[in-house]
């Protein structure tokens, strides 16, 4: 596990998605930009979330990171924490 510093967070991205809520199976070559996933770490300075919500956050500002499922990205990125979901 890596620690977030300063104003960064490290997201942990939804799976992609291999078919439609329907049931209709998406083709391989089809990529939708993930931009919701669960935080795995917060940076000091971060006040807005902690480890495990699950946010919506900018998707041209994530960086990637040691895992190809987890990004970084600064706080002012996060545009929102969802509420009340069962996991």
């Amino acid at each position: 596990m890596i620690k977030a510093i300063s104003d960064r967070v490290f997201i942990r991205l939804d799976p992609e998605k291999t078919a439609t809520e329907a049931g209709i199976i998406l083709m391989d070559d089809y990529h939708q930009s993930r931009n919701i996933g669960t935080v795995e770490s917060v940076g000091s300075e971060v006040s807005s979330v902690k480890k495990g919500d699950r946010v919506l956050f900018h998707m041209f500002d994530e960086l990637p990171s040691y895992d190809k499922e987890v990004v970084v990205v600064r706080e002012n990125s996060i545009l929102g924490v969802f509420e009340n979901e069962q996991k």
